[in-house]
């Protein structure tokens, strides 16, 4: 049951977290007269996210429309997040129809740049109320339900009463820890290193990503010239990064079909990694509580697409519960709302990923649609429209998609099986 109205409430929404989904949810929701307490556990305006893909997938290009940051990307070098794939049966490189639209695109632009830029207009906006320095340390519960949050702060401890607390505190959320919210692991049998480099060319000047069965690497081009480079090895290979971790990331990428020459480039970064960084999945709801981000759901680094998420998962939120979070509507019900199209758009893909972090080879579905995307041009913008996440699993994997594929791969064949004379 929605708190009754008598209820005192310093805010109508409290976020733990200011980084891509707690900042874009803060924004949304204040734009919709949502009174917001935007808590950051960091004291540093300017902090940010390092490990990273540093991509914003195109599905979240219409969210970062409505937040108004678009021309403010385009002005810091944010680069359009073309890329093209190397599989065992070619590249897969997606190109726009011949006198069709051109391909969907969002950006790539690193954490340090688009982390501070979205909290600073978070606390620009109206009815935000960012709190730096503020950790939470545990729930207020009233009746059942969540109803505030305690928080950690340089004045001291704090409490905050809300209607609604929202946890876009990532993987490790301790918002989804004090409200009892169980996590769904998958083991990742990969490992992933990454570092930045300047004047690395890429083929094309686009984005880069190598699908060796079973590891993974990719790059792709950033602001201000830089590169992220990223290693993504099957774990039996850890032993030897462990031993030495820049030769084995160098002799890696040295090895790759088309290797970007990456002895000629700049590396302006440490290395930055994970040995053991399993998927998550939760219930994106609890009584008086709404996970968004990582907190809600952990995708594998190897896809890019957790910024994406961060931010639909903060838009889907404010849609279906701005009006209850003001006390205009039935709260519980709108969180229902919520969860509901959050398992609907992600949890098909959720699965997938976490099938492929198994770090096995590619299975027949898949050798069937990676082969044929290699080979013709309307499956390889297919392909494109599902690593956008702009289309499910069921769409990519649709009869027609399927029939295509086969159909495309069997004239293959003929064309290069010779004819008995």
């Amino acid at each position: 049951m929605t708190q009754p109205e008598s209820a005192v409430h310093d805010y109508d929404v409290v976020i733990s977290g200011a980084g891509l989904a707690g900042s874009a949810a803060a924004i949304l929701l204040a734009r919709r007269g949502v009174r917001v307490a935007l808590l950051e556990r960091r004291s540093d305006p300017e902090a940010y996210k390092v490990l990273c893909t540093h991509s914003i997938s195109a599905n979240a290009y219409p969210v970062l429309e409505e937040l108004g940051l678009i021309p403010a990307l385009e002005k810091a070098g944010a680069v359009h997040n073309d890329a093209r794939w190397y599989t065992r049966w070619g590249w897969i490189e997606p190109r726009a129809a011949p006198d069709g639209p051109g391909l969907p695109h969002a950006y790539n632009i690193r954490r340090s740049i688009i982390d501070p830029m979205i909290r600073s207009h978070a606390a620009e906006t109206p009815g935000v109320d960012l709190l730096l320095g503020h950790r939470v340390t545990g729930l207020v519960r009233e009746a059942g339900r969540t109803v505030g949050v305690r928080a950690s702060t340089p004045q001291g401890e704090r409490e905050i009463r809300a209607r609604l607390v929202v946890g876009a505190d990532g993987k490790d959320s301790a918002v989804a820890k004090f409200a009892g919210v169980p996590a769904r692991e998958y083991e990742n049998t990969r490992f992933a290193y990454l570092a930045h480099f300047r004047d690395l060319p890429l083929r094309g000047g686009i984005g880069q990503a190598w699908f060796l069965e079973p590891d993974m690497a990719y790059a792709f081009p950033n602001d201000d010239g830089v590169t992220v480079l990223a290693v993504v090895p099957d774990k039996k290979r850890l032993p030897a990064f462990r031993d030495d971790l820049e030769g084995s990331f160098l002799d890696f990428v040295r090895a790759l079909p088309e290797a970007p020459p990456i002895d000629s480039a700049e590396r302006v970064s440490k290395f930055i990694g994970t040995v053991d960084y399993p998927l998550y999945s939760r219930k994106p709801t609890a009584p008086g509580v709404a996970l968004i981000g990582d907190a809600a759901l952990t995708g594998d680094p190897v896809w890019g697409v957790g910024c994406g998420w961060a931010l639909q998962s903060a838009h889907w939120l404010t849609e279906a519960a701005a009006s209850a979070a003001t006390g205009r509507g039935d709260l519980d019900s709108s969180l229902v709302a919520y969860a509901r199209r959050h398992r609907r758009r992600l949890l098909g893909h959720q699965y997938l990923a976490a099938d492929f972090a198994k770090a096995r080879p590619f299975n027949p579905i898949e050798r069937l649609m990676f082969s044929a995307a290699a080979r013709d041009a309307s499956l390889a913008r297919h392909m494109h429209l599902f690593a956008s996440r702009l289309i499910g699993p069921l769409g990519f994997l649709s009869p027609r998609a399927l029939a295509k594929a086969a159909a495309v791969n069997l004239r293959h064949r003929r064309a290069t099986v010779p004819r008995a004379r």
